[in-house]
């Protein structure tokens, strides 16, 4: 990840300060107020917003992603885009913007012309992990981004070679606990989906796990399959075929409810109520887009998302969509940022 500086701060009139909120609420519920207040603040008036909406979109849209091409989120991003032209009667093209873990193109969408025609795709990390692992993060992800549906969600998977003597979770731990610091567990990188969910992981259960950093998911599974780690915190259609070979074993999931690739393999959560750590793709715009202008888009992307054909191509690789309210995204948003500030500074996990 890079290190960038912060821009200066969003001008609001009088009254529609993000922070406004803590006066009433719990904080969770004041991060949620924020971020709705900061995606209307500055916004034209219910009339203007409209007016805006009836004759939005009269030209294409940029769709923009943070990653190359190939990737999940290029992907899921141009099977929605398709569909997505269609209902809206405009072509929508995906742009991508790599680098950083997908923070300069959320640096992109900050800056944005909020006016609802330059949008993205952006996966969990940017929104709620960079911010408590990049100093000087350019973008503040609960007052710079308008919600606007989340799009889809994939559990990661706990694994653990063939060697290894573990067939349930409870095992694992024991496993771990029995040989302090020989139980590895790779994932795809420093402050990865899979890193968070096995710290998350080790100070829930209380085991000694250790974490072994690779260059990607690839590389991670490689030395998996080859006795070279035992175990693994991998995504779920990565860990597919393995599983199926009996190469490796699917000890849980990390979604809340049960994996519809692993539908027989328990979650963490039922072993340790209250553990989740699902990966998410989610639709953002610039804040201070309009308010009519972002329920547009919601209903275009849950018509797509909702779509069958869609949705089967979206579960060919991989990932569930999802589709959401703005309002159910921005809850979703401030408690993962919460989640995961914890776990980030527990952990001492920083950027490399």
């Amino acid at each position: 990840m890079t290190t960038m500086a912060r821009p200066a701060p969003l001008n609001r009139p009088a009254g529609c300060r993000s922070n406004s909120a803590h006066r009433t609420g719990s904080w969770f519920g004041n991060l949620v107020k924020a971020m709705v207040v900061a995606a209307l603040c500055g916004a034209p008036g219910a009339g203007t917003d409209a007016a805006w909406a009836q004759a939005f979109p009269n030209h294409p849209l940029l769709l923009i992603v943070g990653f190359a091409p190939g990737g999940g989120t290029d992907t899921s991003a141009r099977i929605v885009a398709r569909r997505l032209s269609d209902v809206l009667g405009q072509q929508v093209v995906v742009e991508n913007r790599a680098g950083a873990g997908g923070n300069i193109a959320a640096e992109m969408i900050a800056k944005a012309n909020p006016d609802g025609y330059t949008f993205s795709l952006c996966p969990v990390g940017p929104l709620t992990v960079a911010p408590h692992m990049v100093p000087n993060l350019s973008y503040d992800p609960l007052r710079d981004f308008a919600p606007i549906s989340m799009g889809v969600v994939f559990a990661d998977v706990i694994v653990v070679n063939a060697a290894v003597p573990a067939n349930t979770l409870a095992d694992y731990v024991a496993l771990a606990n029995a040989r302090p610091g020989a139980m590895g567990y790779g994932t795809s990188g420093i402050g990865s989906t899979g890193h968070l969910a096995g710290e998350l992981f080790r100070q829930i259960a209380k085991a000694d796990i250790v974490h072994v950093p690779y260059k990607g998911g690839g590389p991670a599974m490689s030395d998996l399959l080859g006795n070279q780690i035992p175990s693994g915190f991998a995504s779920a259609p990565s860990a597919v075929p393995h599983v199926k070979s009996g190469r490796i074993r699917a000890l849980a999931t990390t979604s809340a409810t049960r994996s519809a690739f692993f539908p027989t393999t328990p979650t963490v959560a039922e072993s340790y109520p209250g553990y989740e750590a699902t990966n998410w793709y989610a639709f953002i715009a610039p804040a201070r887009t309009p308010r009519e202008i972002v329920l547009r888009l919601n209903r275009a992307l849950v018509a797509v998302l909702s779509a069958p054909e869609v949705r089967e191509q979206l579960l060919q690789h991989g990932m569930e969509p999802q589709p959401s309210t703005p309002e159910d995204l921005a809850a979703t948003i401030a408690r993962e940022y919460v989640t995961w500030g914890k776990v980030v500074k527990s952990a001492d996990i920083h950027a490399q």
